[in-house]
């Protein structure tokens, strides 16, 4: 499993020119999954998702979570994320699990995740589009 967490002050999502959802205050998980992916992988996935210190505390260290925060999370699958741009121009996505494999792995990711925090979901599969307001901007990536 891939991952790109963005903490924002806020994030929406449409689908088709159609709102689909929106926080503010949290982070914003864009996932992928390859075919080597496991449930266990998207539980541990969450909770250290969850648990990543990545919003300042009094003193302007990184030791807070969403948790701690109060925030939430706006997850939006995004096969794209395994591109290999190494060779060539036109990235090869031939990591990315297809979607019998990831469909079930994003819907456990969220379910997982929602154990821990409020959660707001994209379209799996879906043309969509994303606004965000970065909170930072503080990005990481979490790959497993």
């Amino acid at each position: 499993m891939r991952a790109i967490v963005q903490r924002t002050t806020s994030a929406a999502v449409e689908v088709i020119g159609k709102y689909k959802a929106e926080i503010g205050r949290g982070i914003l998980v864009l996932c992928a999954f390859s075919a080597e992916d496991t449930e266990k992988t998207v539980k541990w996935a969450a909770g250290r998702i969850a648990k990543l210190r990545i919003f300042s505390d009094k003193n302007g260290k990184l030791n807070r979570s969403v948790l701690d925060e109060g925030g939430e999370a706006l997850v939006v699958s995004n096969f794209t994320l395994y591109g290999n741009c190494l060779h060539g121009t036109r990235p090869d996505f031939s990591r990315s699990a297809r979607s019998e494999i990831s469909r079930p792995l994003y819907d456990a990711f969220v379910e997982e995740l929602s154990k821990y925090l409020p959660v707001k979901t994209g379209e799996f599969g879906g043309k969509m589009e994303l606004s965000i307001i970065a909170d930072g901007p503080s990005t990481v990536v979490l790959d497993n």
